[in-house]
């Protein structure tokens, strides 16, 4: 099996496990441990896979879920640079909530291995952490969306009620001068009361969201301590959010370098 097939094969191994041991992936390969930790090696590189205690997790492109293949292809390197600045306002040890947003599942993939307290209303975003040994995974119930895999709705709802997060980070699908918008009615009601169960609240939307409003509105724009968005905001935007006392992070799109407002 020629370097590049035997790679192909071990990403579809690991993306099909979602976590696999060294041992098992050399078995399966009919290859040396060393020879899976070299061409792991390059995976990690790529952002497909990550090296945990015991394995390695899959870290590779957002699920097949409507959701996300819907998003324009332009925008993800805008999500990235994002994600990665949004990482930076985690601790280790931290207890988190996380929604299922595109954005959101980036920064998702960036934590794992961490140690981390993770409660998540996404499958996606659990499918990522169930398998890491450093952190503690809660999954919210609820009414289950199709098209992105989130839990929305009363028992949702409900079930956050009973927890406390230190941070809870969510995307949105618009910001505007009356604050931040969502396109999904029982969606909103669910991401006030991730609100209501944090310390801290952190949105991370790519700059197209700017200016634009959706189908319903989620609270006004003073309401989330941080904002990270990438660096395509506008100068009036920036005076907008900071105005409204907003914590702003703006990560540079081209290097992923972080300025913060």
């Amino acid at each position: 099996m020629l370097a590049e097939q035997r790679r192909d094969r071990l990403l579809e191994l690991v993306r099909q496990r979602r976590f696999a041991s060294l041992l098992d992936l050399a078995d399966e390969l009919e290859v040396s441990e060393s020879t899976v930790r070299r061409d792991l090696e390059q995976l990690q590189e790529a952002g497909s896979a990550q090296r945990i205690h015991g394995g390695v997790l899959y870290t590779g492109s957002s699920p097949k879920l409507p959701h996300f293949d819907a998003q324009q292809p332009e925008q993800w390197d805008k999500k990235k640079a994002i994600a990665r600045a949004a990482v930076r306002l985690i601790d280790d040890g931290d207890t988190i909530l996380l929604d299922g947003g595109s954005t959101t599942y980036e920064v998702a993939r960036l934590l794992v291995g961490r140690p981390l307290h993770v409660v998540t209303t996404s499958l996606p975003v659990a499918n990522l952490f169930a398998s890491d040994a450093n952190s503690d995974l809660v999954l919210i119930g609820g009414n289950i969306c199709p098209r992105s895999g989130v839990a929305r709705g009363p028992y949702a709802d409900r079930m956050l009620a009973m927890v406390h997060v230190r941070k809870t980070i969510f995307s949105v699908a618009g910001i505007h001068d009356e604050g931040f918008f969502n396109n999904d009615l029982m969606l909103v009601e669910t991401e006030r009361a991730m609100m209501r169960a944090a310390n801290e609240v952190i949105v991370v939307a790519d700059s197209t969201k700017l200016g634009h409003q959706s189908l319903t509105h989620l609270c006004p724009l003073g309401a989330v301590n941080h904002l990270v968005v990438d660096d395509g905001i506008l100068p009036a935007w920036r005076e907008k959010i900071l105005s409204a006392g907003v914590d702003l992070v703006v990560a540079d799109s081209a290097r992923a370098n972080i300025q913060e407002g």
